[in-house]
């Protein structure tokens, strides 16, 4: 409790030198209510498949809260895997960051399985200046049934930020290459465009759904480099895949950005140890149908972006 307090208090005094950036995929992070037709509705509500109840989504998100608050409670937050702007809303109304000044940014996309991206951010250091939901084309020019590419600006300082989540390789590697080519296509077309309006300072994040060993990367530059890069060569990763750590959650950033190193948030009560491997991995919400009581399979990741030269 005393910790929890700590960083309470080091959030409400944030340093005014610089921006702390996280990125988060959390899991299916859906409300209770079967109130859509997505896909996933009906398995993750109070009646479906995974018995999806208030009290299991009040767990969750006081332990995101909780998470965000273990991290500084950072300026700028990109989400993943967020059903709609109703548990943003809950999240922010009535968990330990109801003390904050969070503010939402959130589109619904046309992904099937209903879940978007998203960005908080903090208005007492941030000032909106305006975000849009970017779509995913095919080739015939129709808009793909994925996740939009999240663009928010904000002036004073002013910043642009691209939250992401890649189509994943369901269905095989090979298969969805095409699709993510398609996302790394748009995401350069859109920080290039960002670059030529005079707005030089960006930072993308997400979930690529791949390691920054694919050479589809290398396309984003030099308008953006990895920071996850280093990470990758040291053997650290987001994500646990049978036994073996993969670094798929990234943050990239223009050189004038001048961001530091990405660091990887081993968050210590949303790690268990790997009962079938060696050490510890994240605490997911569910293993299967069995509720488990985390938040996600991802830890989430985190750079620093100075506001002064």
């Amino acid at each position: 409790m005393k910790t929890l307090f700590l960083c309470l208090f080091l959030a409400l005094n944030p340093p005014a030198d610089s921006l702390k950036v996280l990125f988060w995929n959390l899991e299916n992070f859906f409300d209770w209510r079967n109130d859509s037709t997505s896909v996933a509705d009906a398995e993750f509500s109070s009646f479906g498949a995974r018995r999806w109840t208030r009290k299991r989504f009040n767990a969750k998100s006081n332990a995101i809260a909780k998470g965000l608050l273990w991290a500084g409670a950072p300026d700028v937050i990109g989400l993943a895997e967020v059903e709609n702007a109703f548990v943003l809303k809950r999240l922010l109304a009535e968990t330990a960051l109801r003390k904050m000044d969070y503010k939402i940014v959130h589109f619904d996309s046309p992904d099937p399985r209903g879940i978007d991206v998203a960005l908080l951010y903090r208005s007492s250091r941030l000032i909106l200046a305006d975000a849009k939901p970017c779509h995913l084309f095919a080739a015939d020019s129709s808009v793909l049934a994925t996740r939009d590419i999240l663009l928010v600006r904000f002036k004073d300082p002013d910043i642009a930020f691209l939250v992401n989540h890649h189509p994943s390789k369901y269905g095989g590697a090979a298969v969805s290459e095409a699709r993510r080519q398609i996302v790394v296509q748009r995401l350069k077309q859109l920080a290039d465009s960002l670059q030529g309006l005079g707005i030089t300072r960006i930072v993308a994040m997400g979930d690529m759904n791949d390691t920054p060993a694919n050479p589809v990367y290398r396309q984003l530059e030099p308008t953006l480099m990895n920071l996850a890069e280093p990470l990758y060569r040291q053997g650290e990763g987001t994500i646990k895949y049978d036994g073996a750590w993969e670094l798929i959650d990234m943050i990239f950033a223009s050189s004038a950005a001048g961001a530091g190193p990405m660091q990887i948030l081993q968050i210590p009560f949303l790690m268990t140890r790997d009962a079938t491997h060696a050490g510890t991995k994240p605490l997911r919400t569910y293993s299967g149908p069995r509720y488990l009581g985390g938040v996600s399979d991802h830890c989430p990741v985190m750079a620093t972006i100075p506001l002064k030269h």
